[in-house]
């Protein structure tokens, strides 16, 4: 809970924890602002009544948590020097501190620089990645979103630990941090000391962890309410939903990309495995040993992610059946190609088409947006 003080014989008040949100160069602004507006509601927003006034306290929040209307976090936006800080969007944010300023925090937050390469990652200002190892090592609490769990790796903090981190960002983490235990899968990873560094994954997860928090430190009711008045959901089928298939077409292995290219086009032929082995013209052995080093996947592994890969784009826009769909794509057996799907995505085809499928008021008026209109496979690898 939020640390409490007494002002007078039965009032009780709160320490709101404090919040150091770092800022990079590399941020864009949607989760920084997300979590700063979530954070600075808790403990404040009440019950909303017909009739009443917006902040009329809720007796069983003062029950079982702070008093009604005391927040329970005080966050700051803070960057490693003060003045306009242009994002990588385009939008200048105006940070309230600098890390120069700052001893000691109850909560540092990394929001999330966007990392696609290792030259990315290390043109992340070292100067804030240094000072977040030196609140953790004050005992404050760390926590990550999206690509923040790169600067955590970064600083230190996960040599020989688990984290997540969003689906586009894990070729990086993987070849940086090999050390690091990563579950791409996963939305909520807590690790260290009396788990003092807590990471959740890809974009609207902020909003997970954000609540895990009120939670901590408020109560359940209390990250209920605001994930009411928000709107928020938790996750709970992971990121395997919402990942996509990540194609390393930049390896220089011209031989490779061209059975990529070749698969791309050919994917639901029947024995299509040993098909790309004759394409490629190396002894299948050769093949597959050159084919996992440029890639990251066995051919085998290759083709089933491709095919849930289209799957998955004809359950978005189109109304076929899911085992027309497994025919479309390879898969002979309907409950074959169901299983797989539930494997590489968490949850089953019908369950994706109910999440995913594009509302009728969002289609579009073209041919390829329309229910049943066949998804045209890809063109180019990836």
């Amino acid at each position: 809970m939020a640390g409490t003080v007494r002002d007078g014989p039965s009032r009780r008040t709160t320490v709101p924890k404090r919040v150091s949100i770092v800022v990079f160069r590399e941020c864009d602004p949607s989760i920084i602002y997300g979590v700063f507006d979530t954070l600075w509601a808790a403990g404040r927003f009440f019950k909303i009544r017909p009739g009443k006034p917006f902040f009329e306290p809720s007796s069983a929040a003062a029950r079982n948590g702070p008093l009604a209307g005391e927040p329970l976090f005080e966050p700051r936006i803070v960057a490693a020097e003060h003045g306009p800080l242009e994002l990588i969007t385009g939008v200048s944010i105006i940070p309230q501190d600098s890390i120069d300023e700052i001893e000691q925090t109850d909560i540092v937050f990394v929001p999330n620089p966007v990392v696609l390469t290792p030259e990315d990652l290390h043109a992340l200002d070292r100067r804030i990645i240094d000072w977040v190892a030196k609140m953790h090592e004050k005992g404050a609490l760390i926590c990550s979103a999206c690509g923040g769990s790169l600067v955590l790796a970064a600083a230190g903090l996960l040599s020989g630990r688990e984290t997540t981190t969003h689906w586009s960002h894990v070729p990086v983490f993987r070849q940086e941090f090999p050390d690091v235990l990563l579950h791409e899968d996963r939305i909520l990873v807590q690790s260290g000391d009396g788990h003092n560094i807590i990471s959740c994954g890809g974009a609207s997860s902020w909003q997970d962890l954000a609540l895990l928090l009120i939670a901590r430190y408020g109560s359940g009711e209390e990250a209920i309410r605001i994930s009411r008045f928000f709107l928020y959901q938790w996750h709970r089928d992971g990121q395997l939903p919402y990942a996509s298939m990540a194609v390393n077409v930049v390896h220089g292995d011209a031989v490779v990309l061209k059975c990529q290219t070749w698969l791309a086009e050919n994917y639901d032929r029947a024995d299509v495995v040993t098909e790309v082995a004759r394409v490629s013209g190396l002894p299948k052995r050769t093949f597959d040993r050159r084919f996992r080093a440029a890639t990251g996947y066995s051919p085998l592994a290759y083709v089933q992610a491709l095919r849930i890969e289209e799957a998955k784009q004809m359950l978005e826009t189109g109304s076929d059946p899911v085992d027309v769909i497994g025919r479309e794509v390879g898969y002979e057996d309907a409950s074959s190609f169901s299983r797989l799907f539930r494997r590489q995505t968490g949850i089953s085809p019908g369950d994706y088409r109910r999440r995913f499928r594009i509302p009728d008021y969002a289609r579009s008026s073209s041919q390829d947006a329309r229910p049943g209109s066949r998804v045209l496979k890809r063109s180019e690898a990836g």
